[in-house]
């Protein structure tokens, strides 16, 4: 496949990648600027110019995918049968500046619970760029033409439509998932933070609900064999306490900016 669609392809499956771009070239050089190359840990699509450089340049890409770099890279190389060179000498003369943009793997967070705040978080998500996964057990709450708002922003969004038992979705989440439970019935609520501790999936477990919810549920989690460290897995209150207010709106402000600050975080 071209890089275009290699890029599309390892975006969707979650694959963190390096995009190099020839950004500039004075002299003889054997591609243009704008030539792209996509380098993941195992595979590489398109080219700038292949050779030594190419060479150097998909190595220096991979080292940058080991250090977990996120911010763009720009490098000089000149052409020239005297520069040093570990993969064969390139004499064309010029001198080439390529530009390394790592693409890591989008932040992914899913919602269970669609309701009132749910659904205001899930439109302040939609507007970043990250995987949102959607979650409720009742049809009407994942209707079309409701979610249709959250389809213009940059999120990918993914809707789970699970009536009899929401936890099944669960399965179809990606590892490292920050996940939000926040659905209308607290026996609901109990089967997902049961489930979810059980699966090791999510990097974060958030609840909504007061205090005296909270204690019921840590006593029943220990019933139900979940050990102290697992129970405190479990983060409540949820949302940044700087942002006030019980208003859907505002409650789903103050859980997107703790929810965003968490995800920049594992980024």
């Amino acid at each position: 496949m071209d890089w275009l669609r290699a890029l599309q392809h390892l975006r969707d499956t979650r694959t963190p990648c390096v995009v190099v771009t020839v950004a500039e070239v004075r002299g003889h050089a054997p591609r243009e600027a704008g030539a792209k190359l996509v380098v993941s840990a195992g595979g590489t699509w398109g080219s700038v110019g292949g050779g030594n450089m190419e060479e150097a340049a998909i190595r220096r890409a991979r080292d940058l995918l080991a250090g977990g770099d996120t911010g763009p890279v720009t490098e000089r190389h000149d052409l020239s049968d005297k520069a040093p060179a570990e993969h064969g000498v390139q004499c064309c003369g010029g001198q080439v500046s390529l530009l390394y943009e790592p693409m890591p793997v989008r932040p992914a967070i899913a919602l269970f619970g669609m309701g009132h705040v749910g659904y205001e978080l899930a439109l302040l998500l939609s507007r970043h760029d990250l995987d949102l996964h959607l979650v409720d057990s009742r049809a009407d709450q994942l209707d079309q033409e409701r979610l249709a708002p959250l389809q213009d922003g940059p999120a990918v969004v993914r809707v789970h439509r699970e009536p009899l038992l929401p936890e099944l979705a669960i399965a179809l989440l990606p590892a490292g998932v920050e996940a939000l439970v926040l659905t209308h019935d607290h026996a609901e609520d109990l089967a997902l933070v049961d489930a979810l501790l059980r699966s090791g999936l999510p990097g974060s477990i958030g609840l909504i609900g007061s205090s005296a919810k909270w204690l019921r549920f840590r006593a029943r989690l220990a019933e139900l064999g979940h050990t102290e460290a697992d129970i405190a897995r479990v983060r409540t209150p949820i949302g940044d306490p700087a942002v006030t207010g019980k208003e859907p709106a505002r409650i789903a402000l103050a859980v997107a900016v703790d929810l965003l600050t968490a995800a920049r975080a594992h980024v």
